[in-house]
């Protein structure tokens, strides 16, 4: 692949119009604004905001975005269509919202296949070819950059090669600064992309950029992209977390990270890739997406190592199964301690966490002794980091670290009527010294023992009150004893900062979830140094 400065490839995201289009991923005008911004502090070339005039939000966004964006590196696009057949651009009102959104990047999308033209579109080819230079003529007029979306692009090609070309000529001619090829149905291959792209610009018209625009209907979808810029293409489009409809879009982290970790390509600085993976999470609140844990360079496992061996050779040298430096995109090496673990994988986790047992042979072989007798119970704690930590630090210091001790515990699930089941917990406690009785209610037994361990608490320990029980995932680990099985737990608890997971097993569901619950609670008090009272 050829060397390229940073100035020679465009990042085009489209995650706030192409990306918005996931099944229940619905953004408000202000969550677009918070996204534009992250993206911009990426560094990101374009941001698609949406397409003004098709729907009242998209309208609202590029208004507000006048006064409300403040944009460092990344130019605003306008999304739109070429004006409708036998008419004017001029005359056509979605035309003029683009003009009038204030953009000065307008992307048109344009049909390049000739039966999407003449069935979809229900006009005639030429009048499609006509429709392309209208609209581009006209907005090149109005002083904005324009750029095509040649729709439908690789399997027009298939059907009818010449009117395909035919397409992005009549663009370049009216004044396109980009055309697109987009595999809209996500169907191609990386060799098929590659072919399709060189013959493109060796009869492109004159145009100065061909750029790539893929879905992922075929898992292929970085890697035609990837294919487009070793064949020339040098505007690349996708979203960040590969957000999209279907099976989504190029997944523009792992797009931009591949090719300039990998290739040499130079599509933005350093230090803004270093922040990668602070956007990527970013993001996910935002939409409200949970964050993909095995998401190419930026899931929190993607530099995550379990079996024993390994560990021994991260020991040595983390390169040995690292495909890169995780801190090139903001991650970081994790090490994941379960029965497959062996004293490597235990020194390498309390290495990540400040201890050094590297002179403590025979405490590694206790941890590890221990670990591999609870996982053979049920416990799991490469799923469970926070967990493992407690055991490891209780183990270190040789007590339990308790900022409470519990008298006991009950919950009862009752349902009045036609009204829905409720529960009430009792909590009896000490701590500080006093002991503390205190009583909460819930939608469900968890739900109501967390109220109940938070009012007994937070009269002692106030900064209970940054934590919040996120997520709640239960596995029957014995299907076969069917209600008598025994049950793993486990418990997601958030600070509003980050998070971290926690394990409980039992043949009680609610005892499970009680160990996992009281886990999490003192591993965010021990997060934020909160000292025993």
């Amino acid at each position: 692949m050829r060397s390229t400065t940073m100035s020679d490839l465009h990042v085009y995201d489209t995650t706030l119009r192409d990306g918005a289009q996931q099944e229940g991923l619905n953004l408000s005008v202000g969550d677009k604004l918070a996204i534009a911004r992250h993206l911009d502090e990426l560094g990101v070339g374009f941001i698609e905001g949406g397409w003004p005039g098709a729907n009242p939000k998209d309208t609202e966004f590029f208004a507000r975005a006048r006064d409300e964006l403040d944009l460092q590196n990344a130019t605003l696009a306008a999304f739109g269509a070429t004006r409708r057949a036998g008419s004017r651009a001029e005359a056509d009102p979605l035309v003029r919202a683009l003009v009038d959104s204030g953009a000065s990047v307008v992307t048109l999308v344009a049909k390049s296949h000739v039966r999407h033209v003449q069935e979809a579109l229900r006009t005639t080819l030429e009048e499609n070819l006509e429709m392309i230079r209208d609209t581009v003529s006209y907005l090149r007029g109005e002083g904005r950059r324009v750029f095509l979306d040649a729709e439908h692009f690789f399997d027009g090609y298939a059907v009818d090669r010449s009117y395909a070309l035919a397409a992005v000529r009549v663009a370049a001619e009216a004044g396109a600064e980009v055309v697109a090829l987009c595999d809209t149905n996500g169907g191609m291959l990386p060799d098929q992309v590659e072919t399709v792209v060189a013959d493109v610009l060796a009869t492109g018209g004159g145009l100065t950029r061909i750029g790539i625009h893929c879905h992922n209907d075929t898992g292929c979808a970085v890697a035609n992209s990837m294919a487009a810029v070793s064949a020339g293409a040098t505007h690349v489009q996708g979203t960040v977390n590969g957000y999209g409809e279907r099976t989504g879009n190029a997944d523009l982290l792992t797009v931009v990270s591949n090719l300039q970790l990998k290739s040499g390509l130079r599509l933005l600085p350093d230090e803004r890739l270093r922040d990668a993976m602070r956007v990527a999470h970013a993001i996910s609140e935002v939409t409200n997406v949970p964050p993909y844990s095995r998401q190419p360079y930026v899931g929190s496992s993607a530099f995550a190592h379990k079996a024993g061996l390994h560990a021994s050779a991260l020991k040595v040298d983390p390169g040995l199964y690292q495909h890169t430096d995780p801190a090139a995109v903001g991650n970081s090496m994790r090490t994941l301690v379960s029965d497959m673990a062996g004293r490597a994988s235990i020194e390498l986790k309390a290495r990540e966490l400040g201890i050094d047992l590297s002179n403590r042979p025979e405490l590694v072989a206790s941890v590890l002794a221990d670990v591999k007798a609870r996982e053979l119970v049920g416990y799991t704690y490469d799923a469970a980091d926070a967990s493992f930590e407690l055991l490891l630090r209780n183990a270190v210091s040789g007590t339990t670290l308790s900022y409470f001790d519990v008298e006991s515990w009950r919950v009862i699930t009752d349902q009045r009527g036609e009204v829905g089941a409720t529960s009430e917990a009792t909590v009896k406690l000490v701590a500080d010294r006093r002991r503390f009785v205190a009583t909460g209610e819930g939608n469900g037994p968890v739900n109501a023992l967390d109220h109940a361990l938070r009012q007994a608490m937070v009269q002692v320990y106030p900064e209970i009150d940054k934590l919040e029980l996120i997520d709640f995932r239960v596995r029957i680990l014995d299907a076969a004893h069917g209600t008598d099985a025994v049950t793993r737990v486990l418990i997601e608890t958030s600070d509003g900062e980050t998070s971290w997971e926690t394990v409980g097993v039992a043949a009680n569901i609610v005892e499970a979830s009680w160990q996992a619950l009281v886990d999490g609670i003192t591993f965010g008090l021990l997060r934020h140094q909160v000292p025993v009272r």
